[in-house]
């Protein structure tokens, strides 16, 4: 399923714990090589994503010179934001053109987050939904634009307060643009303890017609932390993804692999089977304890026919084969129609 019909269908009336969409953030991880895109693209696809997303930029237009780092420079070096974009923004038109057809041969959807007007405007015949950074959360004309090709949009949210959220949903929702909101932490990368997952739930209470998901810096371990979020109510889950973890550079550490992926997925898997049904009934599985768990009226003592069934007579035990004891009320009163021995499991054709 495309990530277009998957908001399609989200119930926004009856909102419940879904399977997530899952959205392999590789960015610019293939550091301007499409032998490693396309590889990216592969691995993404073998380890169970529903999307690969990348990154379109170009240096001048999304840093000034002067922009310092907020990453962790033990990690990627480079103290300027400027200087970090020049060596990975080669990427442009013609190769994400080259990479989107990939993609829908390999069978994953293709996905490229924009950061300037000219990048947004060659995406548009590429893509089916478009993400917005959590950087461009209070770029009004930025946002705005995008808003016009009438598209739906996914919005991260790391490092803003409530109201800047509302404030770019309001944006949002006043060109009619169906908004998916994703839960983020702006730290690279984000300590377990800054996870902070119980925001989606207020995410979910403030914008209840609003599809809530999960963006996800924190570093891959057991993939607990996705798997929490989509207990508590993502419905789309972006996290980094890289074909080799322990490369240098500011994505490619705090990144989940293929393999981590597809842990990930097997352990969602056995969460929904242990989920299993939202509404409430019997199983097949328990009709045995239905039948033979549950109680029946019994007599407490011989009754001979004739008598009126004072509460005296009765008991209840297994199995549920004779009268409920719900009906106590209706026996009780009632005369009997035969004899009836103590222990007799009682039945409605016993009585009057």
């Amino acid at each position: 399923m495309h990530l277009k019909e998957f908001i399609d269908q989200h119930d926004f009336i009856r909102p419940c714990i879904r399977k997530p969409f899952i959205i392999a953030e590789a960015g610019v991880n293939h550091e301007g090589s499409m032998d490693l895109a396309k590889r990216l693209i592969d691995e993404a696809k073998e380890g169970g994503a529903h999307a690969i997303k990348f990154q379109s930029y170009k240096a001048e237009t999304i840093a000034s010179k002067d922009s310092p780092s907020y990453w962790d420079l033990s990690k990627e070096p480079t103290t300027s934001q400027y200087q970090l974009f020049t060596k990975y923004d080669k990427f442009w038109k013609n190769e994400f053109e080259e990479l989107k057809k990939y993609c829908d041969q390999v069978g994953i959807e293709f996905i490229s987050t924009p950061f300037d007007i000219e990048s947004a405007n060659f995406l548009n015949d590429l893509v089916d939904v478009f993400k917005i950074s959590s950087s461009d959360i209070t770029n009004k004309p930025f946002i705005s634009h995008i808003c016009r090709f009438g598209k739906p949009i996914i919005l991260s949210t790391g490092a803003s307060y409530l109201y800047e959220i509302e404030e770019a949903a309001g944006w949002i929702g006043n060109h009619g643009n169906k908004l998916v909101l994703l839960h983020c932490i702006l730290n690279y990368p984000t300590e377990d303890k800054n996870a902070n997952l119980g925001m989606i739930l207020q995410l979910k209470s403030k914008f209840p017609g609003t599809m809530i998901g999960y963006s996800d810096h924190t570093l891959p371990g057991n993939m607990k932390v996705l798997e929490i979020a989509t207990l508590l109510g993502a419905s789309v889950l972006e996290k980094h993804f890289t074909f080799d973890k322990t490369l240098p550079g500011n994505d490619h550490y705090h990144a989940m692999d293929k393999e981590d992926l597809k842990i990930f997925v097997k352990n969602l898997d056995h969460t929904f089977s242990l989920i299993g049904k939202f509404n409430v009934t019997s199983l097949p599985s328990e009709a045995p304890a239905r039948k033979n768990a549950r109680r029946s009226l019994v007599a407490l003592r011989n009754v001979p026919a004739g008598k009126i069934i004072e509460p005296a007579d009765l008991t209840w035990k297994r199995p549920a084969s004779g009268i409920s004891p719900k009906f106590i009320d209706d026996i009780t009163g009632k005369k009997a129609l035969v004899n009836i021995s103590e222990d007799t499991v009682l039945q409605f054709n016993m009585f009057e």
